[in-house]
C-alpha cells in the first residue's frame, strides 16, 4: 500500500464514486418515470369506470393493497394519489427540447433520460410497454412533490429548469421557492421577456441578466445580532460562501476577499471578488450595512476601472462592480451613474426570508 502514490488510489476512488453516484441517479430517475407510469395507468383505469368517483376511489384504495403486498411501504393510498396528481400535471406541461440539450451532466454522465436518448424506447421500456411522456424528467421524486405544489405553471416550470441546470437539491429548491427567485426575476424583467423564465430559466447574457435586487441572505444568520458591522458581514458571506454563490445564481466562481490593489502608494481593498464564466468577468462587490451614498458609487467606479485598466485581459468582457446595501435610493443611484450604464449596480439585501406578498409589494415601490 506505501507503495502506492496518494493520486492512484484518489483518482480509482473517484471512478467508483462516480459510478456509485451514477447509479443513484439512474434509479432515482427510473422510479420518476415509472411513478408517470402509473399515475396515467391510474386514470385510464379510473376514466373506465361507469361511476368515476366511486370506481375512483376503488381503484387507488384496491391497487394499494395490491402493491404494498408485492413490494412493502411506499404505495399508499395518499402516494398513488400523488402519482395520479404528477400525471395529470405533467402530461400537459411541456418542456422546451433546447433546455434538455444545455444540462450538462445529461451529456457527459452517460445517463440520458431513456425515452429522449434517440430511440423509442430502450428494451426494458419495451417490454414493460411503458408509454412515452410528452417531455422529459431531470429530477428526483421528491423535487416532484415539492414542484407539484406550484399552481402557476409558468413559475413552476421556471423552478424545474433551474434546478435541473444548477443541480439544486431539495434543500436549495425550497429556499429559492421560498424566496421567491422567479417573482424577484420576473417583476425586474422586460415583461415581455418573462415568458422566457419558464421556457428556458434563467439565461445570462449581459451583466444586468445576472443581477438580483434584492438578494436574499436569510441563512447568514444576521437577524439574531442586535448589530452587526461591514466586517461581520463579509465573513458571514464567507463562512457560507457555498449558499452564497447559490443566491448569485449561474457562473459565479469565487476569486478572493479584501483584495488589495495600489494606486499611487495609496492602498485599496475589495471586499469581495468573483468571476462569473458566462459573462467572462470579473465581478466586484462592496458591502454596506447602512444606506447607499453616492460616494459609494464613486469607489465602486474607480474599484472597476482598476481592473478594466490593470487586471482583465483582453479577451475578458468589461469588469462588473456591485454595491450590496441594506437600504438604497434610486434616484441617487440614476444621477450618479451614467445613462447607458452596464458596469456599476446597488442592489439591496435582506436579512430575513420575506414572504412572496411582502416581496412583491418591495419590488413593485417605485
Amino acid at each position: 500500500m506505501d507503495e502506492l502514490s496518494d493520486g492512484f488510489l484518489r483518482g480509482v476512488s473517484e471512478v467508483l464514486e462516480c459510478a456509485q453516484q451514477r447509479a443513484k441517479t439512474a434509479v432515482n430517475l427510473a422510479m420518476v418515470y415509472a411513478y408517470y407510469e402509473i399515475g396515467r395507468r391510474i386514470v385510464e383505469e379510473e376514466q373506465g369506470g361507469a361511476e368515476r368517483a366511486a370506481y375512483g376511489k376503488l381503484v387507488v384504495r384496491g391497487l394499494s393493497v395490491y402493491l404494498t403486498h408485492r413490494f412493502g411501504k411506499g404505495y399508499s393510498v395518499d402516494n398513488l394519489k400523488l402519482m395520479r396528481r404528477f400525471y395529470v400535471v405533467y402530461s400537459e406541461t411541456p418542456i422546451g427540447e433546447t433546455v434538455f440539450t444545455q444540462l450538462p451532466q445529461w451529456r457527459t454522465s452517460g445517463l440520458l433520460p431513456p425515452l429522449l436518448s434517440g430511440q423509442a424506447a430502450t428494451a426494458q421500456v419495451q417490454n414493460t410497454e411503458l408509454s412515452r411522456p410528452p417531455r422529459p424528467f431531470f429530477l428526483s421524486w421528491s423535487h416532484y412533490l415539492k414542484l407539484m405544489r406550484i399552481e402557476n405553471e409558468e413559475e413552476r416550470l421556471f423552478y424545474e429548469i433551474e434546478a435541473a441546470k444548477n443541480d439544486w437539491s431539495l434543500a436549495e429548491l425550497k429556499r429559492q421557492c421560498d424566496s421567491a427567485l422567479y417573482e424577484r426575476l420576473a417583476l425586474s424583467t422586460d415583461k415581455a421577456e418573462v415568458r422566457a423564465l419558464a421556457q428556458k430559466g434563467q439565461i445570462i447574457t449581459s451583466p444586468r441578466d445576472a443581477i438580483k435586487d434584492p438578494y436574499v441572505l436569510e441563512f447568514l444568520g444576521l437577524e439574531s445580532l442586535p448589530q452587526y458591522s461591514e466586517a461581520e458581514l463579509e465573513t458571514r458571506i464567507i463562512d457560507h460562501l457555498q449558499q452564497f454563490l447559490l443566491e448569485l445564481g449561474t457562473g459565479f466562481t469565487f476569486v478572493g476577499r479584501q483584495v488589495r490593489f495600489t494606486f499611487n502608494e495609496e492602498h485599496f481593498i475589495v471586499d469581495l471578488v468573483f468571476y462569473n464564466r458566462l459573462l467572462r468577468c470579473f465581478v466586484l462587490f462592496d458591502l454596506k450595512i447602512g444606506e447607499l451614498r453616492h460616494q459609494d458609487i464613486g469607489q465602486m467606479q474607480m474599484y472597476v476601472h482598476h481592473y478594466d485598466r490593470n487586471v482583465r485581459l483582453p479577451d475578458e468582457n468589461p469588469t462588473v462592480g456591485i454595491i450590496l446595501c441594506k437600504d438604497k435610493n434610486d434616484a441617487i443611484v440614476e444621477m450618479t451613474l451614467p445613462e447607458d450604464n452596464t458596469q456599476i449596480f446597488a442592489s439591496r439585501y435582506l436579512t430575513v426570508l420575506p414572504s412572496k406578498e411582502t416581496l412583491k409589494r418591495l419590488l413593485e415601490t417605485p
